[in-house]
């Protein structure tokens, strides 16, 4: 989840799609690459000072199975916390040797370790900070899509080309298997004129890539988190929950079918 605006509904998205993902049965991973720590804070995770978590990962190469807890409120659901030492990490990163890869080895490394124990992982959602500094780096180097959610206000498009840019810049030199996958627009409100024209402006520009499900703006899911919940458990019946759990559906349908284009080829 990439969007170097902040405020955007990055990790809103990331906490939700994946809870909508785990409610159906599939194991999710949730790495928080944001300081703030705000999916942690969503999962349940508890993310204080003395708590291990990605920055030690990153930093100092502890294995990612000793970070990784269990949300509270969804099995199946877990979460690579982040703390607030991670705010440093981008200083730290800068000498070190293959820096831009470290996430993409631990990643890689655990995801194999689970698949030997049969404990495979459906899905990992990566909740990227509002920069374009090394820890998106690290989180394009790991992953191999990216779902930027674009706000349904005056400023939407702005700054998106540099992030495409960087995009391009990662698959040409350091993981050409990367690529925009989906466009998510959120905080949709169906009353205004503005989120309609910038709605229809988003899809005149990238088309296919743009989720049919829309979120709207909701007091439900801004209240979730403060209960340590997603707005899938929080309030199943909303229609914030009911919007993400259709954007999820929309977003695996897409993988599978995928998967089925590649096994035909």
């Amino acid at each position: 989840m990439a969007n170097q605006k902040g405020g955007v509904g990055k990790t809103t998205t990331a906490v939700n799609m994946a809870a909508a993902l785990s409610q159906a049965g599939l194991r999710v991973l949730v790495i928080d690459m944001d300081p703030q720590g705000n999916a942690s804070t969503a999962l349940g995770i508890p993310h204080g000072g003395d708590v291990t978590g990605i920055y030690d990962v990153l930093i100092d190469g502890v294995d990612l199975a000793d970070v990784v807890q269990e949300s509270p409120s969804m099995p199946g659901l877990w979460c690579a916390p982040a703390t607030i030492d991670l705010a440093g990490a981008e200083i730290e990163l800068v000498p070190m040797v293959a820096r831009e890869s470290r996430l993409q080895k631990a990643v890689t490394r655990f995801l194999a370790t689970q698949d030997q124990r049969g404990d495979s992982f459906d899905y990992v959602f990566i909740d990227c900070p509002p920069s374009l500094g090394l820890l998106t780096v690290n989180s394009f180097v790991a992953g191999s899509e990216v779902l930027i959610p674009i706000q349904c206000e005056y400023y939407a498009l702005e700054g998106l080309s540099q992030l495409l840019t960087n995009i391009d810049l990662i698959r040409e030199h350091l993981n050409p298997d990367l690529e925009v996958s989906h466009i998510l627009l959120t905080m949709y409100d169906g009353r205004t004129r503005l989120s309609a024209q910038v709605a229809d402006e988003v899809r005149a520009h990238f088309t296919t890539k743009v989720l049919r499900t829309s979120i709207p703006r909701s007091v439900r899911i801004s209240e979730a988190p403060s209960h340590g919940e997603t707005v899938i458990t929080y309030d199943p019946i909303s229609s914030g929950a009911l919007c993400y759990l259709e954007a999820a559906k929309e977003v695996a349908r897409s993988v599978r079918a995928g998967e089925e284009g590649s096994t035909d080829e």
